[in-house]
């Protein structure tokens, strides 16, 4: 009789317990955000003032001003040459990176620094890259590949080791039964494994690299950003439409570009 009592006790009690550490812990969020939102001046007012000035800056982009087409161009060819430069030899360079911070393949006292590079080159962002490599270089296009080269090695680099420390084995081993030297295990076995993931996380790169190239030229690093902050510091906002309308073709063409080379290789 009392093990029956106890299982309908244990069938009464509710099975959806509340956490009070969860419950707290959302509590603590939710003042965190009451407190950022009051610390930092947001307000609904501000929101709504500020979707009026934007009305009136979206009137006078409009229609949008192509006159100095020979400026535009020029600074949209050297924000893709900027691009494509950065993606070749970042793609390359990635690629041994990648395979050196491999914890499967290589000792420690190779991939513990290596991956301490990778994380160095995506720690900052690449506006402040930039501004590094332009005190460092100087103004111009130079300092823009040198930040984009940055870039691409902490994102493929980082993706790449992680691709090949998920590879099977089997087929290393396989290879390496046959006396094939380092190179033959990499091209024969490690590569055919990651090869079409890599080739992803390249296209993204470039991706990533045409939108990055407008962006850096704003603190100086070359291409299409400085025409586009020169255009802002003048309040030539009819200009600001036709450098953005091109910023936006060029991130389409680099989409387009993407999938043919994911076709190609898929």
């Amino acid at each position: 009789m009392a093990s029956v009592e106890s299982s309908s006790a244990k069938f009464r009690q509710n099975p959806f317990q509340r956490n009070w550490l969860v419950t707290g812990a959302w509590l603590v969020l939710a003042g965190y955000l009451v407190f950022s939102f009051n610390a930092m001046g947001l307000s609904w007012e501000r929101f709504v003032h500020g979707l009026g000035i934007a009305d009136e800056l979206m009137a006078r982009m409009f229609p949008p001003n192509f006159s100095r087409w020979e400026l535009l161009l020029s600074g949209l060819a050297e924000s893709m040459e900027i691009a494509i430069i950065a993606s070749v030899v970042g793609i390359f360079l990635s690629l041994f990176f990648g395979l050196f911070a491999a914890r499967n393949l290589m000792p420690n006292w190779v991939t513990v620094p290596m991956r301490g590079f990778i994380a160095l080159c995506r720690t900052f962002h690449p506006v402040i890259i930039a501004i590094l490599f332009v005190k460092s270089v100087g103004f111009g296009a130079l300092a823009g590949i040198l930040t984009l080269i940055v870039a691409s090695i902490g994102f493929i680099a980082k993706l790449f080791a992680e691709a090949i420390e998920e590879i099977s084995l089997k087929q290393v081993e396989a290879i390496r039964a046959t006396g094939a030297g380092f190179m033959s295990l990499i091209l024969f076995s490690v590569m055919p494994q990651v090869f079409s993931r890599f080739i992803g996380f390249a296209t993204y790169q470039l991706d990533s690299n045409l939108r990055n190239s407008t962006m850096v030229g704003i603190v100086g690093a070359g291409g299409l950003g400085g025409t586009l902050f020169s255009a802002f510091q003048r309040f030539d906002y009819d200009f600001v439409a036709a450098i953005l309308i091109s910023i936006i073709a060029l991130i389409m063409l680099g989409e387009v570009l993407s999938n043919v080379v994911r076709k190609i290789f898929n």
